[in-house]
């Protein structure tokens, strides 16, 4: 992922989970345990109260049964998690039931937000039939065991060898074998067709729910949640897309020229002119900075290589640790000694990061954060690895979830994750309902804030990178890093949506997810794999925010609003000069204007909310532009006498060969996503 999304991904627009009962509520329901019917006389004020207090009482269990299941993958947590969501769904859908005899009253304008949020809360709406609800979760469950302990497996008995996402995204990082990375790409890529008939009747169930609440059907019920009309917020969309794209193209050109030189004219190009899918060092083509060897324009100049001074510090704590010891170390020793090393640089990692919040004048992480925190990958059992942040309480017990490594992407993923938790703390004092982002992009975009504020003064400030020289080769490659990281994955953040939109609402045939899937890869990437990719693949689910049912545009804008944000936090610090050059580390006039628009969460509509930060109600990319203007230029300078473009079209070749399916015991259960998941980035 991006380094400020590993998502990352999932939205606090509910954290409204899970529950402990498998029965199927219903408003008259007087069984003990189940949810409170409506009440005779009840106004809708004090109905949305009782809602907000039954919320926040079943939070702590709900949110418990997800972390469980996220982070102790077996048959029994998924089991748990899976019937908590059922549950928990089943609540849901007898509150949105009862807020019906409200409609056309008499009520406070918090309360009339607060049902229409309560009708939004949900990416997976439930259907009516109690059969297909659990249906659905169970569905649910299943893909996300599939992703959540995918591996690929090559050859037999003592010669078996399996690698899970992490290990195959290392080959895609540092590997420049051509070959070698395409193996690493299709052996990825092996984990997804096992989900497609499932995804396919997810589609159906989570349709019949929205269609329920009224939606025509779950895509139109996910673009509803932006206090506009869902048309209005694709046409949005659309309009901050052509702000970006001519930018987007530029970069395009000048890396597929980089890829020819580096692999030949015929491997560094994929039919048309596009990008091959496995040579941009990202399993989805999201982030091309992995490649930075390739694309550097200036090599050495100003450099910035985190990853091997954080590497340099991860190696220091091993040798450290083995030199703690008072005998010769054992093999178990060495592999303990690395575990404790890991888990110390993940944690003075994540305390860097922490350090930039609090010198905003924002309070230090709690206690419970160090003691709960999912730092590393253990080494006893699955768990997701896939970052996220996570509210347990609405009181302050809040965690990230990663298995952190000592590289560039990871720590700059830390400062995402942290903005995502700093925000649940700067709104946990609102009522439930309303502690979430004032949109979903607007989750996404608090941490990014803050990475666009790691300027390379600020890097070397905190010793990770050398002594910086003022010098324009040094800014295009300082503007190159983030480009790698922020223009890269602007068509990436639009076209998922865009594929499950049209599945939601039918234009996309399940006999065409695949053809559909690289369509738009291809037209708005400009991205293409090397060899067909037929029906018989279903390479959508590759990709953790298909499978877990996160909608997607929430990052898309908040690659717009994060450069807003930045803008007008560096005129709030009274910076003066280039926009690219701001970092308001330690300006508490800065963090407290960050403090107010956070502690805000969703109890106005966003427009007011960007007003009181930014002094404008629209989403505009014109920052982006405006801090990218020196690379935008150069680039054109590069590209000059070129052709760029592609032809979104062309045919890729036939496959050489058959990929092997992945081998190996079947995926155990998964957690089955709450209503609203837990904060990804």
């Amino acid at each position: 992922m991006t380094p400020a999304r590993a998502l990352l991904a999932l939205s606090i627009t509910a954290l409204l989970g899970l529950s402990a009962c498998t029965r199927q509520p219903s408003p008259d329901d007087s069984r003990p345990g189940a949810p409170p019917a409506a009440r005779e006389g009840e106004t809708a004020d004090e109905f949305i109260a009782r809602v907000n207090a039954e919320y926040k009482a079943l939070y702590p269990e709900l949110t418990a049964a997800q972390w469980l299941s996220s982070t102790y993958i077996s048959d029994d947590s998924q089991l748990l998690s899976a019937k908590a969501n059922e549950r928990y769904l089943g609540q849901l859908k007898s509150w949105i039931e009862q807020a019906k005899k409200f409609e056309g009253q008499q009520m406070s304008p918090e309360t009339a937000r607060a049902i229409r949020l309560l009708k939004l809360s949900t990416s997976m709406p439930p259907p009516k039939d109690p059969a297909k609800l659990t249906e659905l979760t169970q569905i649910a469950t299943r893909m996300e065991g599939m992703y959540g302990s995918g591996e690929f497996c090559t050859g037999e008995g003592a010669a078996r060898s399996c690698r899970q996402l992490g290990d195959l995204e290392e080959v895609l990082r540092n590997n420049r074998d051509y070959n070698e990375q395409l193996a690493a790409w299709r052996g990825w890529h092996t984990i997804s067709p096992p989900m497609r008939k499932d995804y396919t009747r997810f589609v159906e169930l989570v349709n019949d729910g929205a269609q329920n609440l009224g939606f025509a059907d779950a895509g139109e019920m996910w673009r509803s949640g932006y206090d506009m009309s869902p048309a209005e917020i694709a046409a949005e969309t659309d309009r901050l897309w052509t702000q970006v794209k001519p930018l987007y193209e530029q970069l395009h050109c000048y890396t597929r020229t980089r890829l020819q030189s580096e692999y030949g004219a015929d491997k560094g190009a994929a039919a048309g002119g596009m990008l091959p899918a496995h040579l941009l060092g990202n399993m989805w083509q999201q982030d091309w900075g992995n490649i930075w060897d390739i694309l550097a324009p200036y090599p050495g100049a100003g450099s910035l290589d985190i990853s091997t001074a954080l590497e340099s510090q991860y190696q220091q704590a091993y040798a450290g640790r083995i030199a703690q010891s008072q005998v010769p170390a054992t093999p178990a020793m060495l592999v303990e000694a690395e575990q404790e090393a890991r888990l110390a640089n993940a944690k003075q990692m994540t305390e860097r990061a922490q350090d930039f919040y609090v010198s905003l004048g924002m309070p230090k992480l709690p206690e419970s954060y160090w003691k709960n925190t999912q730092f590393i990958k253990p080494r006893d059992r699955d768990v997701v690895c896939h970052a996220s942040a996570w509210d347990m309480n609405m009181e302050g017990d809040v965690r990230t979830k990663m298995c952190i490594k000592p590289n560039e992407e990871d720590f700059t993923t830390i400062y995402h994750e942290l903005g995502h938790v700093y925000y649940y703390l700067a709104y946990n004092k609102l009522p439930p309902i309303f502690q979430q982002g004032a949109h979903d992009g607007f989750h996404e975009a608090i941490g990014d804030t803050i990475v666009l504020a790691m300027t390379p003064q600020y890097l070397q400030s905190i010793g990770l990178v050398g002594e910086q020289q003022q010098t324009n080769e040094a800014l295009i490659n300082a503007q190159m890093r983030m480009a790698l990281a922020k223009v890269s994955f602007m068509p990436f953040g639009l076209m998922i949506d865009r594929w499950r939109w049209g599945v939601f609402d039918g234009s996309i045939k399940p006999g065409e997810y695949n053809k559909a899937w690289w369509d738009l890869k291809a037209k708005y990437q400009g991205v293409a794999p090397v060899e067909a990719r037929g029906e018989q693949f279903f390479d959508a689910g590759a990709k953790y925010h298909v499978p877990g049912n996160t909608p997607y545009t929430r990052y898309f804008l908040s690659h717009v609003l994060q450069f807003q944000f930045y803008k007008a936090l560096c005129d709030a610090s009274g910076f003066k000069g280039p926009l690219y050059e701001c970092s308001f580390y330690g300006n508490k006039e800065a963090g407290q204007k960050f403090q107010a628009m956070l502690s805000k969460g969703a109890s106005q509509p966003w427009q007011q909310t960007l007003k009181e930060l930014t002094g404008g109600e629209k989403m505009d990319a014109s920052a982006v532009l405006e801090y990218f203007a020196p690379l935008q230029t150069w680039l054109k300078q590069q590209n000059e006498g070129r052709t760029c473009g592609w032809q979104a079209n062309a045919t890729p070749a036939p496959a050489a060969s058959p990929v092997a399916p992945a081998t190996g015991p079947a995926a155990p259960a998964a957690p089955a996503k709450p209503a609203t998941p837990p904060i990804a980035g």
